[in-house]
């Protein structure tokens, strides 16, 4: 089978600090046809939502139709168990606008592998609905006794954000200090403690039963989560995704009240803001957002109205 023969899901969010890609190969499904060596759509995530909100245990099988490359609408049928059918159409948007994103996996210096149901039972430690959530990664000690072992060996440290904007926050604060050799199938630090605070997301999908790779490198810098194929399961599998969100330009360890204390992996000090650069080449000024490269060579527009999904 030819290996460039596959569908592409983008989503990206109205503010630009999230993104994913998810990747299906055809003998995923019972029929994939395509017109032409390139055929793509943009449509908004909520529509979609609201197509798919039905228990999928009522759901025999879905069929997406995109009649023609210049359709204004594409359509969604849903066939239940009950004999219903139910048919939508979704508008496309006018401009199917899909971003890529020039991120390197290798280029990370710092990540962890763990099962999605342990970071599950790990992040229900926190509130249902936190703004934002740290991660301090430091190196681990494997002499017990130094003294700077304080927390015996537990180099990972998840945090609710603390906005130093806010001084009458009453919101329940959580620490949680992670032991990587316990929780973790694998970890990556040296050096430095870095840290790196995103938007929380606190449930993940355990149906494709993968490990979750997760890549960082200091505040500002997006992270990066991915499957975590084992040797002979990436070339068998017939799906890959990625996620990557913008993070804060602020850093946790130089706050008064942080647990710990240490600098950034440069040795430099963190400002309230930070120049990115587009991938055309103008720098700008922004508190999270992610760096671009527009795969159609377009103006670097936006939609304002709500998450996009291209396919």
């Amino acid at each position: 089978m030819d290996d460039l023969l596959r569908i592409s899901f983008h989503a990206l969010d109205s503010s630009r600090s999230a993104y994913q890609l998810i990747t299906f190969k055809p003998d995923l499904f019972d029929v994939f046809t395509v017109s032409g060596t390139k055929v793509q759509c943009s449509v908004l995530s909520k529509a979609v939502c609201s197509v798919l909100r039905m228990p999928i245990t009522n759901i025999d099988y879905l069929s997406v139709q995109l009649s023609d490359v210049n359709a204004s609408k594409d359509q969604w049928a849903l066939q239940c168990f009950n004999g219903i059918k139910k048919t939508y159409w979704i508008t496309c948007n006018v401009d199917s606008d899909i971003q890529q994103l020039s991120l390197d996996r290798r280029r990370y210096p710092s990540n962890f592998v763990v099962r999605p149901p342990d970071l599950n039972r790990l992040l229900a430690n926190f509130q249902s609905s936190p703004q934002e959530i740290t991660i301090i990664a430091t190196e681990c000690n494997s002499d017990p006794s130094n003294a700077a072992s304080e927390f015996g060996g537990k180099a990972v440290e998840f945090r609710s954000y603390i906005d130093p904007t806010k001084e009458n926050d009453s919101l329940l604060h959580t620490q949680l200090w992670i032991d990587p050799a316990e929780e973790f199938a694998q970890y990556v630090h040296n050096g430095n403690p870095v840290d790196v605070t995103f938007a929380a997301f606190l449930a993940f999908c355990e149906g494709c039963e993968v490990d979750i790779h997760l890549y960082f490198e200091k505040v500002g810098k997006p992270i990066l989560t991915a499957p975590k194929f084992g040797i002979d399961e990436g070339a068998s599998s017939n799906f890959d995704a990625s996620l990557v969100l913008a993070t804060m330009l602020t850093s946790q360890l130089y706050e008064g009240s942080a647990a710990r204390s240490g600098s950034s992996s440069d040795g430099s000090q963190v400002s309230e803001e930070s120049i990115l650069e587009s991938g055309d080449g103008h720098s700008f000024s922004q508190r999270r957002q992610i760096n671009w490269v527009d795969a159609n060579e377009d103006e670097d527009d936006h939609n304002e109205d709500g998450d996009e999904i291209c396919v």
